[in-house]
């Protein structure tokens, strides 16, 4: 229940931050939060990551529909013994949700963080966005660090 109520919370957050932007600024408006580093951008995505299969929203309703099931499915069967793992993904189930419901209700993804990196723009992501990398990253720690010790301890 625990992993379901963190996918709640960064739904929330996500939903009540894209609200935000569509309703207090025009399409390309920017707010500089820190100069040269970091800014409030306003950004529509009809595609997936970077902008990649743009207007193929067949594809992403089913492939996320897909992604949503499994990782339910995981957080049940999986999630028991392994905390770290149930954290990762209650964070990629609330990312994915999150942009599934603007898919679903806008036909594009609302961005909004718009981040320069040794000055490189990086490209505009969301609060959905960031869960799913926080997710996947948390993820990967479990594999790397987690997973071989619990089947040892098993063992």
């Amino acid at each position: 229940m625990y992993y379901y109520i963190i996918a709640a919370v960064i739904i929330l957050i996500d939903q009540v931050t894209k609200w935000l932007i569509v309703r207090n600024m025009q399409i390309g408006e920017n707010i500089t939060v820190i100069e040269n580093f970091f800014y409030i951008t306003s950004h529509r995505n009809r595609g997936a990551a970077w902008g990649i299969l743009e207007g193929q929203m067949w594809f992403f309703y089913i492939i996320t529909a897909v992604v949503i099931v499994g990782l339910i499915y995981y957080i049940q069967k999986h999630t028991k013994e392994n905390k770290v793992m149930g954290v990762a993904l209650g964070f990629m189930l609330g990312g994915a949700i999150g942009n599934f419901i603007d898919r679903l209700f806008r036909k594009e993804v609302v961005d909004f963080i718009n981040t320069y990196i040794f000055s490189y723009d990086f490209p505009i992501f969301n609060i959905a966005d960031s869960a799913l990398c926080i997710g996947v990253a948390l993820l990967f720690i479990h594999m790397l660090f987690f997973e071989g010790k619990q089947e040892k301890e098993q063992a």
